[in-house]
């Protein structure tokens, strides 16, 4: 772990050094010098999200409530300048989120897995310390567990991104304002490897510590700061919280805690920087489970709209909506005469009551074929067919032997599964090179470009808001 003191030591060292790129070209309209002063930041990363993702939702939510999403509702009105951004790691085209985060969390290109740390130990200031030291307040909002990538490379100094105990002590240390989101397991006495009762550590320090939705809604709006964990591990996927009553009883959504930090942090007089992440879209994605990932962006829009709402009739907050990679590219196919079936078929997600992983995690090795036919077809509604629930079990024992390794697995195959009805395929199972959506609106926004290198949205969130390095 990286102690407070040789962070801020070695971040004054290092914080105008230059950094090591992979030589791509830097785009000619990339990010400007941005010399106004913003007060608020609020930075909203739909993580894992491919364009097809984002088209799938949107095609939903319009079927669902007759208009455009939130998201696409901005590009529409032309509200929001569109770009595509370059999330390319320091040692791959392909990044992780944790070189991804750090890439505007530090303004540094890093090693995919490592946390706003170089390939030789260089410990990069990153940006919620930067602001604290501004005198501006700090949020971190995620589905995830607190301490996974993507918060983590707003707030932390880690090698690597499953340190995840001593990412959980850096966000102590450092003292964020606001910090909601799964990851229980890592602030309980019993499950650190420390035996430190961390959450227990902020209640002493000040904060308000919660832990259902219900504990959240009772706040005031004191000024004290705030932690609420909901969940052990990730939050669950919203296709689970449709249908798990107690889910719905004890665990916000992500719009729920967007709205609760941005009542707290925007009573802070200097204003504040908020990262809000969808992160359980890209675990839908690697899980190849259409349900969990496509309501769980229509959830990440939800999110958007309580932003939305908050910054109608204000000129002085900068929004970034943007993805941090894509994931499995997945896509709804035409399907049917002259594609005539492919909005139903998509329909037929709503008919859906558990994710794919909230059922596997039911499941054991020893189930037949039969049985593993009857559970799908339960909680999708499809009547599944023998022959490709024998198929999934084969799978689950590792059986399987799809041409493309990455279609074989169990995941893989209830993907393809569930594509024979729905028509929504993925093309594997992990993180793909796409350059990402940002939209952006907001004092700065003007300063961005139509391709962006990832990197210099930290220097434009500096510039703009007027926080300085070490």
């Amino acid at each position: 772990m990286i102690s407070r003191k040789d962070f801020l030591k070695t971040g004054a060292l290092l914080g105008g050094a230059a950094f090591t790129t992979l030589g791509m070209r830097r785009a000619a309209d990339a990010v400007r010098s941005a010399s106004g002063k913003t007060r608020n930041v609020i930075f909203m990363v739909s993580d894992g999200m491919s364009q097809g993702t984002l088209t799938m939702a949107d095609l939903m939510i319009r079927d669902t409530h007759g208009r455009a999403s939130h998201w696409m509702g901005l590009y529409e009105t032309g509200r929001a300048k569109r770009a595509m951004m370059d999330m390319a790691s320091l040692n791959s085209v392909v990044t992780d989120s944790a070189a991804a985060a750090s890439s505007w969390g530090c303004g540094h290109r890093i090693v995919n897995n490592a946390v706003n740390v170089g390939p030789n130990g260089e410990i990069h200031p990153p940006l919620l310390p930067l602001f604290k030291a501004a005198g501006k307040a700090t949020g971190l909002v995620t589905t995830t567990r607190l301490t996974h990538a993507t918060p983590a490379g707003f707030i932390a100094n880690v090698r690597n991104r499953s340190m995840e105990d001593e990412i959980a002590m850096q966000m102590y240390e450092r003292g964020a304002d606001v910090l909601l989101g799964g990851g229980m397991r890592f602030f309980d006495a019993t499950r650190r490897r420390d035996g430190k009762d961390l959450f227990g550590m902020f209640a002493e320090s000040g904060y308000h510590a919660v832990r259902t939705k219900g504990q959240l809604n009772a706040l005031g709006n004191d000024g004290k700061p705030l932690i609420g964990l909901f969940y052990h591990e990730h939050l669950p996927y919203t296709v689970d919280h449709r249908h798990i009553d107690a889910y719905q009883r004890d665990i916000p959504t992500l719009a729920d805690m967007t709205k609760v930090a941005l009542q707290r942090l925007s009573a802070k007089p200097d204003g504040f920087i908020l990262q809000v992440e969808g992160g359980r879209v890209d675990h839908a994605a690697h899980g190849n489970c259409a349900a969990g990932l496509v309501f769980d962006q229509m959830a990440f829009d939800d999110a958007i709209g309580v932003v939305l709402e908050f910054i109608a009739d204000r000129d002085d907050t900068l929004l970034i909506i943007t993805s941090d990679h894509g994931n499995a590219n997945p896509g709804l196919n035409g399907e049917g005469n002259n594609y005539g079936d492919s909005l139903a078929n998509l329909r037929k997600l709503n008919k859906i009551t558990r994710s794919n992983e909230w059922m596997r995690e039911n499941w054991s090795k020893d189930m037949s074929a039969a049985q593993l036919r009857d559970s799908m077809s339960t909680y999708t509604t499809f009547d599944i067919k023998m022959e490709h629930a024998e198929i999934l079990h084969a799978a689950m024992r590792d059986e399987n032997r799809a041409i493309y390794k990455k279609m074989g697995s169990n995941s893989g195959v209830m993907g393809q599964i569930i594509a024979s009805y729905t028509g929504i395929n993925f093309i594997g199972d992990a993180h793909t090179a796409d350059y990402v959506e940002l939209a952006s609106l907001g004092p700065g926004s003007e300063r961005i470009g139509t391709f962006v290198r990832n990197t210099d949205l930290f220097t434009l969130l500096l510039e703009s808001t007027g926080v300085k390095t070490p």
